[in-house]
């Protein structure tokens, strides 16, 4: 899509001030960090610390020149702009390797929700600081029991005065133990069907009865995390929304979560083009059937972005085209990586420094499974595809008007005879 004159302009004074102020960040935001393996989590801790302290000092940059939210409303510190702005901005800052990957869950999740459905102190309190790179978040969501299925989550808050106090346990929280503060997700009414009893936090992580443990994954990254909470004490002040209407503002959240992830990537195909070229195999036909599927997909996210990028510059919410996106971004991610491995022929079979790349290629097929995952599984994204955008008929669930109570009383009750065989 050709640039307006105006999206022309600003593309050029974002171009300058790029080139004026990034070069000295390029390459120390390790915004691929969840690809990387580590001999340790305490090894990965340290390059993980690492990688916030550099995502800090790029956000504080950008916050100095005015270039922070660009999209956010001015009335909560933004520039005022629009999505094709920041749009446009990412795809020239890519050029210099600088990123707030660390920061995004905050940016790009807890910033929109709060904006939507937090209240005045909310905001002043947490939004500026976000802006200028000072607060880590994490998500804290998916429960052993809990993952597709987030309603039927367990951890439990119950109001004392004026304070929560929660008990619970969360699982697959990227970046818990940089994360300074969390979204949360807890049961305050057990009474009532699953979805109506949750209620929306703000935790600062550092409270006491917190505890995260690191989580090995196959890839060799300790990324994520699960995290115990023991009577964990949160003011009822830290309540986004209403107690028992979080489900209504952890979908804000989700929404925005599949934009981002549906968002980011960039283009494969270049890259496994350049392998292909140092591989000597440029000209295999097969080896440019599969460029070239992977070019197909990068073309059609492409242009998924920019529709979703103009319905938002008319001032709507991420829609459920995010859900497209986010699903064509794990399916590119899974074709790629096996591309690439295929290209490099008996050495696609080695890992770590041997292999060609440092083994890159075989680190993004162990990640790509995560991203089929982490922010709704590919079955949750294709049902809000077919409900929301096809108009589908939805296929009510026969738990969904029972009390949750009952259905944990269910879930827990021992199996009868000839039960469970």
């Amino acid at each position: 899509m050709q640039d307006t004159p105006e999206r022309a302009a600003f593309r050029a004074r974002a171009r300058a001030w790029l080139a004026a102020n990034a070069p000295g960040f390029a390459g120390t935001v390790r915004h691929r960090l969840h690809f990387e393996a580590a001999s340790s989590a305490e090894e990965y801790g340290k390059a993980e610390a690492e990688s916030v302290r550099a995502a800090q000092a790029w956000q504080a940059r950008l916050h100095e020149g005015g270039w922070a939210g660009i999209s956010w409303p001015a009335a909560f510190g933004g520039r005022g702009g629009i999505p094709a702005e920041e749009a446009v901005f990412a795809e020239e800052a890519a050029a210099f390797d600088v990123s707030v990957g660390p920061l995004l869950i905050g940016l790009s999740m807890v910033g929109p929700t709060l904006m939507r459905h937090g209240t005045g102190e909310q905001c002043a309190e947490h939004l500026p600081p976000l802006l200028r790179g000072e607060r880590v978040w994490c998500q804290l969501y998916s429960e052993p029991e809990a993952g597709s299925d987030l309603a039927a989550l367990r951890t439990r808050a119950v109001r004392d005065g004026s304070e929560w106090v929660v008990t619970g346990q969360k699982v697959w929280t990227s970046g818990a133990r940089v994360a300074g503060h969390a979204i949360l997700l807890a049961r305050t009414d057990p009474d009532v069907p699953k979805h109506q009893g949750i209620t929306y936090f703000l935790l600062d992580m550092s409270a006491p009865g917190v505890e995260v443990r690191p989580l090995r994954q196959m890839n060799g990254s300790y990324h994520f995390n699960e995290v115990f909470l023991d009577e964990v004490r949160i003011p009822a002040g830290n309540v986004v929304g209403e107690p028992g209407g979080g489900w209504k503002v952890a979908h804000a959240t989700l929404a925005s979560e599949r934009a981002m992830i549906g968002g980011g990537g960039g283009a494969k195909a270049a890259a496994l083009l350049e392998l292909a070229r140092a591989r000597g195999r440029e000209h295999d036909p097969l080896v440019r059937q599969a460029v070239a599927r992977v070019h197909t997909l990068d073309e059609v996210l492409r242009v998924l972005g920019l529709r979703m990028r103009a319905a938002l510059d008319q001032g709507g919410p991420p829609g459920p085209e995010g859900s497209i996106m986010k699903l064509l971004v794990a399916r590119r991610a899974h074709v790629a990586a096996e591309a690439g491995i295929a290209v490099q022929g008996a050495a696609g079979v080695l890992a770590g420094p041997g292999a060609p790349g440092g083994g890159e290629w075989q680190q993004q097929l162990l990640s790509a499974q995560g991203l089929r995952i982490g922010g709704g599984t590919d079955s949750i994204q294709r049902n809000a595809i077919a409900e929301r955008i096809l108009g589908l008929p939805r296929e009510r669930p026969a738990d969904r008007d029972v009390p949750f109570r009952e259905l944990l009383a269910r879930r827990t009750a021992p199996a009868g005879p000839g039960e469970g065989k």
